[in-house]
């Protein structure tokens, strides 16, 4: 299915997650060089311009005119959806980890459940020395220093899925903060964007600290194995994020809104996470068509591109569905 775009040479202009910053850069240059299938391509002018501010501030933005579409990693309802003519879509996916800079501890050696890291998160347990800490870990040899905890300062749906999975398996973490972009954290230091916050953890000896995967692949941190629900500890990769999200039923009926921490699964990681784009409704048809094709190039073209970045991407059976998703609910037909 292929919806023709406009002529003008406007940007498309788009704001959101920083999880999902280096896969829409990819893709918006992919759109630059060819807009169809067949290889089209566009007006040296055709850009996509778009701006990692974070899932919050990037919804925010949506009530700027200019702006074309939002990325978010945390999901709108249906209900709000509807209340504010927007249109929602998943366009990649991956996971939330956590890292931890330790003196002599290597990637996947230090064991957390989600129980345990709350309760840090909490400030309740507050040295790597902790008995609950050391009952996951035996023979491991942890340092008697405080935990660094950080996190981050800004609106950040990576907050969302790692507030999401605590409130999963803490009842206290739920009753207090809950799951949510924006937290009120009741211990630790928060830095601004994904990046901000790998710098800081990596200047920072003894911290822990949540990040996207493609961001840990980069900056070399070492990650954490979690205890999933099947009750086995998992290590961060593609293949685990993708065990859990091979279990999710997407429902167009519910904008695709998915759970996707804490799933069952034997090797599933507990932290995955989805990417949505949001597109309103009263842009104009060229403008929405546009921001259509770009994403309809990145299902049909850029899987490949969103796997050596470290995402899983967008299934060809569930491109198919959100594509028919589009038409009914923007209200177009098919070429």
């Amino acid at each position: 299915m292929a919806f023709g775009a406009a002529a003008e040479a406007e940007p498309i202009r788009g704001a959101g997650s920083t999880f999902a910053a280096p896969i829409i850069n990819q893709w918006s240059r992919d759109y630059e060089a060819r807009r169809t299938d067949g290889g089209d391509f566009t007006s040296p002018d055709w850009r996509v311009d778009y701006e990692p501010v974070g899932s919050l501030a990037g919804l925010m933005r949506l009530a700027q005119p200019e702006t074309d579409f939002a990325a978010t990693d945390a999901p709108l309802t249906p209900e709000e959806l509807a209340k504010r003519g927007l249109v929602q879509f998943p366009i990649v996916m991956g996971g939330i980890v956590v890292v931890a800079n330790l003196d002599n501890v290597g990637a996947g050696q230090l064991r957390l459940s989600g129980p345990v890291l709350a309760d840090i998160y909490l400030g309740k347990i507050g040295t790597w020395s902790d008995p609950a800490i050391k009952a996951l870990n035996p023979g491991l040899e942890l340092p008697d220093a405080a935990i660094a905890v950080l996190h981050r300062l800004d609106g950040s749906g990576s907050t969302f899925t790692f507030t999401s999975f605590l409130s999963e398996t803490s009842p206290e973490w739920q009753g207090k903060h809950g799951a949510d972009t924006l937290i009120a954290w009741p211990t630790g230091r928060g830095e601004k964007g994904t990046g901000g916050l790998a710098a800081l953890t990596a200047a920072t000896r003894n911290s822990i600290a949540y990040l996207e995967y493609g961001q840990v692949v980069r900056s070399g941190l070492p990650f954490v194995s979690l205890l999933n629900q099947s009750g086995a500890f998992v290590r961060p990769e593609p293949k685990s994020f993708q065990a859990g999200l091979a279990t999710v039923a997407w429902d167009p009926a519910r904008s695709f809104v998915a759970d996707t921490t804490n799933l069952a699964g034997e090797g599933a990681y507990p932290m995955a996470v989805v990417t949505y784009a949001v597109v309103p409704k009263d842009r104009g048809q060229g403008r929405v068509n546009r921001v259509l094709d770009l994403f309809r190039i990145a299902f049909r073209q850029g899987a490949d591109e969103a796997a050596a970045l470290g995402y899983i991407p967008v299934s060809p059976e569930l491109a198919d569905r959100i594509e028919a998703y589009w038409a009914t609910s923007f209200g177009l037909a098919s070429n």
